[in-house]
């Protein structure tokens, strides 16, 4: 329902700044910037989804393998503890255990384009445990949730970008990334656990918590230790040979199943390409109102206001060239990666604002983005207080990417 009244709200709001433009500024060229934004925006979020076509069908194939192979069962009973106290609402052994797992450790590791065919795989078997089938359950809540908040351990996109734009050390962001992301997963997971009653402090989720504060300390305690140029360089590394050892523990395990795994894929391939049709109208939605509210210039005053707030404090306003991004993250994943880039080209790519964004665009996933997607493709209308989670996570990953860029930078 809140998904219905932001998309309203975003349409509203931009007609009234474009009338106050027109009247007051006698800015009418704002009406053919809109429009052409909408029309854009459609064309984009198609080509997103047929982007996605190919890639959805390459993961679900090679889970179908998984599935047949019996890893994804595997993975189902080697997380089940931690998961079966997160998700109790799902039986015991199902089979979304596994896709979760996977999706959430593709996400860790950075892998976009593998994570996002693995959700919409567990979102696909969640929907099949739903009573409700057009409102979002317990569980998809909670993978949801998780997915926003969009814990990293390599942030390899944003060092690709840094170094793009000619940053000194690209990966100089990495350890900040993995802190402010850290704080996000941490919020999201305990708001949603305090609004779905689950008890934290159950000795396998408190274990699990620790066990991830330990292992994301002994990955900064690592990489803190190591010359620029080696983080990125093993970070890119750990990541992809992990991604492929995966897919190749995949066809082993057909192998031993003695199953046909080439039917397997193309099984698995033809239900990526339904799905990346099932998404396009959700998607389009979003993005289109999302632009429509960008070029109406409201983000502008969004911005201009925070600034006026921040300075009125007295509070240092060295990151507010950096909250385009920070206010374009939840809502658009391009948009927010632009506003990075912009940050870097404007003031410097090694410049602190620069790094500020850098840090807040690794911090977090996009919620909008994911709420069209994974919802989308499953057809679920009322999203419950799942965006409202979800932004909360966003912000405190936001505040804690601005404060640990400071510790690192200033």
């Amino acid at each position: 329902m809140i998904l219905n009244y932001i998309w309203i709200a975003f349409f509203l709001i931009a007609f009234g700044i474009a009338i106050i433009q027109s009247l007051f500024f006698g800015n009418l060229q704002i009406w053919s910037d809109i429009m052409n934004s909408s029309f854009s925006s459609a064309k984009t979020a198609f080509e997103i989804s047929l982007g996605l076509t190919g890639v959805l069908s390459l993961w679900l194939g090679l889970m179908k393998i998984g599935e047949q192979g019996g890893v994804i069962a595997f993975f189902s009973r080697l997380i089940s503890p931690l998961f079966g106290k997160l998700f109790p609402n799902i039986p015991k052994g199902h089979p979304a255990f596994g896709s979760i797992f996977m999706n959430v450790s593709a996400n860790m590791l950075g892998l976009d384009n593998a994570a996002t065919p693995l959700g919409l795989k567990a979102m696909k078997e969640l929907q099949e445990l739903n009573p409700q089938k057009d409102t979002a359950s317990n569980p998809m809540i909670m993978f949801l949730v998780l997915n926003t908040t969009g814990l990293t351990l390599v942030p390899l996109g944003v060092m690709v970008y840094r170094a793009q734009m000619g940053a000194a050390n690209p990966s100089d962001i990495f350890l900040p990334i993995l802190i402010a992301t850290y704080f996000s997963t941490m919020a999201g997971l305990i708001a949603v656990c305090l609004k779905q009653k689950i008890n934290l402090f159950d000795k396998v989720i408190l274990s699990s918590i620790l066990g991830l504060t330990i292992i994301i300390g002994g990955i900064i305690c690592f990489f803190i230790g190591l010359p620029q140029e080696k983080v990125s360089l093993y970070s890119s590394f750990g990541a992809n040979f992990i991604l492929f050892c995966i897919i190749i523990g995949f066809i082993i395990a057909g192998i031993h199943k003695r199953i046909n795994i080439y039917d397997a894929f193309i099984e698995g391939a033809k239900e990526g390409f339904k799905t990346a049709v099932t998404i396009i109208p959700y998607l389009v939605a979003m993005l289109v109102a999302i632009a429509i509210f960008r070029a109406s210039g409201a983000m502008d005053y969004i911005i201009s206001g925070l600034s006026s707030v921040i300075n009125a404090c007295g509070i240092d306003s060295g990151f507010v060239g950096a909250l385009p991004t920070a206010l374009m993250k939840p809502l658009s994943g391009s948009g927010a990666r632009g506003m990075m880039v912009d940050a870097m080209a404007t003031y410097g790519a090694d410049s602190f604002v620069a790094r500020v964004a850098s840090t807040i665009q690794g911090s977090t996933d996009t919620t909008f983005y994911i709420l069209a997607v994974y919802f989308g493709s499953v057809g679920i209308r009322n999203t419950r207080y799942s965006a409202g989670y979800g932004l909360f996570a966003d912000f405190v990953g936001i505040v804690a990417a601005i404060c640990t860029a400071y510790i690192f930078f200033k």
